[in-house]
This record gives C-alpha cells, structure tokens and sequence, in this order.
C-alpha cells in the first residue's frame, strides 16, 4: 500500500507522535523543504544529533534505512555507565565523562528509563581486594565529582556475598565489592528521543534509505532516498548532512567520494537467562582474560554478557556461533555452583560496536572515544563512542555544523531537556496505586506500562478505555500489554512485526518461542492501524517465522562465516515490500 493510503489515527496527532499520519507529514516535508540539517541514521546517536540541533533553533530531517534504534542501539548490554574497564587502559577523560553523563540521565534527563543496577565484583584472592578496590574508588570518586546520586561502594565479606549471591560457587571468591551503575531500556530510551526530537520539529522518516549524496558548489547539500514501503524516490535539500550510521559510517563517506576507513566493527553476543535460573539479589561483573563479563538484571531475566571480537560480514544482522555462546556459558560457570547449559538460554541477540579504527589488531584494544570528522564540506560524520555519551557526541557534531556553515549557533540546551515521558515521572509513579484502582488494570501493569512510558502512561491508558481487551497480556508469562502494540503504531513509528516484537516490546528475545507464538496475535493488533488485509498479516508472520528459524540455526553454526549464511537467509522484511 502507499503512504497516501495509510489511514489516520482515531484523533490528531500531537507533534511527538511518530503516528503513520506524521510518517505522511514527513515524506510531503522531505521532498518539498529545505533543512538546515539532514541527519542519516535512527539510532541513538543519530536521534541525539537531531535533538541537540532542534533544540537549538535549526530545522531537522531524520532518515533512518529501517527502524528506530534496529541497529546497535537495541543490541547493547543495557547499560549507562562510566566503563570501569577503561580505567585500566588509563582513559581517564571518557570514564570521567561517561559518569557524568550517567548522573544527568539518571536523575534529569530520562529517570524513568534508567535505573539505579548494583552489581558484585566477585574477588578472586585478599591482594586483589587492594587492586580492586582503589579501582572502584577511584570510579566512586570520579563520579562523585558530577554529583553522584548512586551510592559508594562497599567491601562485602565470604558471608555477606552468600547471602546475596547464593549462586556463586565458594571456591570462585574471597568476598566482594558492591558498586552500584546504571541499566537502560535501550530501544525504548531512542524512541522517546526520537519523540522529544520530534516536539521540536524534527522530521524523522524511518524505512527510508539513502542511495546517494547530492552536491552543488563544492558542497554536500543533500541527499536521494528511497522508501523502502513504497519504492518511491526523492532528493532531500540541507544545509549540512550528519552521518550518523555507526557501523555504516565509511559507506555514507564513500558516497561522497571518501576511501579512509574510520570505523571497524566489533561483535558483541548476549544471552538471555530467566531469573529463576541464576540465584543472586545484583548483577555481577567478572574481568576475563579479554574483557569483562556482566551478569545484569533485566525485568524477569539476566542479560549475559558480552564478547568482543572482529566482525566483517552483513552489518544489519550479526550473528552470533555455537562457540560465542558456549563461551559466555563456560566463563560464568567457573564462578556458578549449578552450572547453566544452552537449554537455560531463553534468547540471544548480538551487537555491533562501531569502533574508531585504530593500530591495535584486537578490538578490545581500541579506543571508545568519539570523533567529529568532516572530510567534504557539508558533510559530518560522528563515529566511534558509547550509548552512554550519546548526548556529548551529539554536541560536538551540531558544534561542527555551526562551524561547517559558517553560523554561531547557541550552546547545546539537551543537558536541560528531559526526554518524553520523564517531566512528570516520579508524580506518575507515587499515584500508580490509583491509577490502577481508576483504570481497571492491575498494580503490576501500570508499573510496568510506567517503567517504560513515564508520564505518557495515559496515552496507552486512553487505548483501554476504549477498548477493555487491550489491558490483557500479549504472552501469560511476560507484562506486555496488547494496548502496548496499538500504542507501538500510532505513536512510536512501528510498521513492520518484527519492529514490535524486537524493539517496542523485547518478546523476541524473552520468550522461550522467540516471540512466533504471539506473532499472529500482534500483527493481528497492528493489522487495523496501518490498513494490512489477511495477505500482508500472513506475509508479516511468514517472514518473522523465517527470521526466528534463521536465528535459531546460526547460532547452532561453528564460525562466523556459516553463521552469516544462516542469518541473512531469512533476507530484511523492509526490502520484501518496496
């Protein structure tokens, strides 16, 4: 069906909803306006940029070639932190600057989406007790230093570490320290970016891919789009494009001419682990001889990991082995007294780390700063960095257009400007108990519908009241709600199955049947809100089947290569429909 076809939500849409009213809107202001800035890539970086300018006064577009936040932004390890690790490879700055961004994110700029996480440093003799603990004081210290609302970090004993990590095996520790960081919803933390954004006018096209650069007078002044819904073709007019694609970067650049890479991929695997599984009240956090290992709490599950390793295959669908998995599981059974096994993971996903390219052959070896490039005049390109200094990169790339331009702009205002669904958050949460007395929806549901909406919990309120059987769970066993799926379309830019099931809600990965036996249902909720017949809900269905199977099958797959060829099977819904 054509944009033009799509039919309108029941009431109009205020300026943050990313309705398929506004995803029209936006196509109509991308083929006829002129931007003072075209930003490519919908991810968190991406969307950061376009608020950062929005907020200071210059008109945005957003293209991103799929969906918000599919490609690294919805595959990190769920945390906002300072990067303990990096304190051995004395970059001191980042770390100090990650934790201060850590402390503005958790208590102004998005409080309800990222949340205090306590994690157990397991130590493994008395000396490391010395060398441990100066380490995590010195990370203490230079948080506190930006006003730290997390507390200290304690020395824990052999029978303190019992009691909350009954799980750990006695011969993996001699005590423990307890420090305390941050978790984020990550696909959900872009959204509600990508919506704050939009309240201050930025045009954010999602399933629209770039094909090509334009330029006039020496400069990069736009760029030709494809709709990946349609097929349709048009040229969007800007000031300055920003590349913000992560692990795309070096191809936008080579659009314009450009042969330098500046950004290598690394891969990092996750599991997905039911609570029940694992006996501990924190997190854990365990060095290995690369990396490090995370044991985080996530909702009804852990998220194990992660891995860091080279990666040069298909980009938009990483795959991760038998030996990544089997790895994760063998480190954290040298500490666990009941060992876990593959039949105990419940979902896997993998990302992809877009790391400045540097002369270290390991990726672990690289750096996580961040750099502003600008190889052509009116093209920037922000690589490298972290999720949790999103809004720094985001400064220093609106920065570099202002001097790309030739214009002062304004200092960047985002340190000021709580995300959607954050004003409010904390009134929000205190009345939850009368919420739920008022609506009819159980204590447990608004918790969790405020855990990840904020102050906007009565925009999927709103959905069910008008229609009561919104309010029943998608799965018995996970809290999504059926209204959440209703509310995905009409205000967060879902248009395809797997936007839902991966990005709005995490079914996909929670679920022991990756989210096929909810499939039909779900797309059945969205089928109305973007005008699907029987045909396109079955081809949806069909094709998130072929991607579970396609998923389940690479990480069976020995090495990288076979793992690839089992991934990208499947193919990309969004290039099924153009």
């Amino acid at each position: 069906m054509s944009d033009d076809s799509i039919p309108p939500s029941q009431a109009s849409s205020p300026n943050d909803d990313l309705s398929p009213l506004q995803r029209r809107d936006a196509i109509q202001r991308l083929e006829t306006e002129h931007f003072d800035v075209l930003v490519i890539g919908g991810g968190v970086t991406g969307m950061g940029c376009a608020l950062d300018a929005a907020t200071r006064g210059l008109s945005v577009a957003v293209v991103e070639q799929r969906d918000l936040a599919s490609g690294t932004s919805s595959r990190s390890s769920k945390l906002i932190h300072g990067g303990l690790r990096y304190l051995q490879q004395f970059e001191f700055g980042l770390v100090r600057e990650a934790l201060s961004e850590r402390n503005l994110l958790i208590s102004r700029i998005a409080p309800h989406l990222v949340k205090q996480v306590d994690f157990l440093y397991p130590l493994r003799s008395h000396g490391e007790r010395i060398y441990a603990g100066l380490g995590i004081g010195l990370y203490d210290l230079m948080a506190f230093g930006g006003g730290n609302p997390l507390p200290r970090h304690k020395h824990l004993g052999r029978r303190q570490v019992r009691d909350k990590a009954p799980a750990l095996a006695p011969r993996a520790h001699k005590g423990a320290i307890m420090f305390s960081d941050a978790s984020v919803e990550d696909a959900r933390y872009v959204i509600s970016l990508a919506r704050t954004a939009a309240k201050f006018g930025a045009s954010i096209l999602t399933s629209t891919k770039v094909t090509n650069l334009l330029t006039g007078d020496g400069r990069v002044n736009g760029a030709e789009v494809k709709c990946l819904e349609t097929g349709r073709e048009f040229n969007v007019s800007c000031g300055t494009v920003v590349n913000a694609t992560g692990v795309w970067s070096d191809d936008i650049e080579q659009l314009a001419g450009s042969e330098k890479c500046r950004v290598r991929a690394s891969k990092g695997i996750h599991l997905v682990i039911p609570r029940n599984r694992i006996d501990l009240d924190t997190g854990l956090i365990l060095r290995t001889s690369d990396s490090v290992l995370f044991v985080i709490p996530s909702g009804r599950h852990w998220i194990v990991g992660t891995t860091d390793s080279d990666w040069q295959l298909d980009r938009a669908h990483p795959a991760a082995t038998k030996k990544d998995i089997d790895y994760l599981l063998a480190t954290l059974n040298q500490i666990v007294e009941n060992p876990l096994t593959t039949e105990d993971v419940v979902g896997v996903y993998v990302g992809l780390r877009p790391l400045l390219t540097g002369d270290q052959e390991k990726t672990t070896k690289l750096s996580r700063e961040h750099a502003v490039t600008n190889s052509r005049e009116g093209l920037i390109s922000i690589s490298g960095g972290k999720y949790t200094t999103y809004r720094v990169m985001a400064r220093d790339t609106i920065n570099a257009v202002g001097i790309d331009q030739g214009r002062e702009l304004q200092e960047s205002q985002t340190s000021e400007v709580p995300l959607i669904g954050a004003q409010k958050y904390k009134e929000v949460e205190n009345r939850a108990k009368s919420i739920s007395e008022s609506s009819g929806v159980p204590l447990a549901s608004i918790n969790h519908l405020i855990s990840r909406h904020g102050d906007r919990v009565d925009e999927v309120l709103s959905l069910i009241a008008t229609d009561q059987s919104l309010k029943e769970l998608i799965d018995e066993d996970l809290p999504y709600l059926r209204a959440e799926i209703v509310h995905s379309v009409r205000f967060e830019a879902a248009l395809h199955l797997e936007d839902v099931l991966t990005r709005r809600t995490r079914i996909s990965i929670e679920s022991w049947d990756r989210g096929t036996e909810s499939a039909l249902l779900v797309a059945q909720l969205m089928a109305p809100e973007l005008g699907w017949d029987q045909s396109r809900i079955s081809r949806e269905v069909e094709h998130y089947a072929r991607r579970v199977e396609s998923e389940r099958s690479s990480n069976t797959q020995p090495d990288d290569k076979q793992a690839d060829a089992s991934r990208i099977a499947a193919g990309d819904v969004r290039e099924s429909f153009a």
